[in-house]
């Protein structure tokens, strides 16, 4: 899979409030009601990444669920970056 140019990237953030990126990834921090709403959270994210074969980086802090997406085994971001980005924008 090919790396995305800084034009896609960029339009990608200016599309998806909430995300930032870095460091060759793109990460977003969810502030949910509390715990058990954080765990749920994850696990919806678990799903939709286990259906897409492609896997989040995941830290959970009490209320809040930071997701940082890159493809490592091309060196950077990739369109299945961005893809479970935007699912993971539209879950419940």
């Amino acid at each position: 899979m090919s790396l995305l140019s800084e034009d896609e990237v960029a339009a990608f953030i200016e599309a998806h409030p909430g995300w930032s990126w870095a460091d060759n990834a793109v990460s977003r921090t969810f502030e949910l009601s509390d715990f058990n709403g954080a765990m749920g959270f994850v696990t919806r994210v678990a799903l939709a990444a286990e259906k897409a074969n492609h896997h989040p980086d995941i830290d959970i802090r009490w209320n809040k669920v930071t997701l940082t997406l890159s493809t490592h085994s091309a060196g950077g971001l990739t369109g299945r970056d961005l893809d479970l980005a935007d699912t993971i924008d539209h879950l419940p």
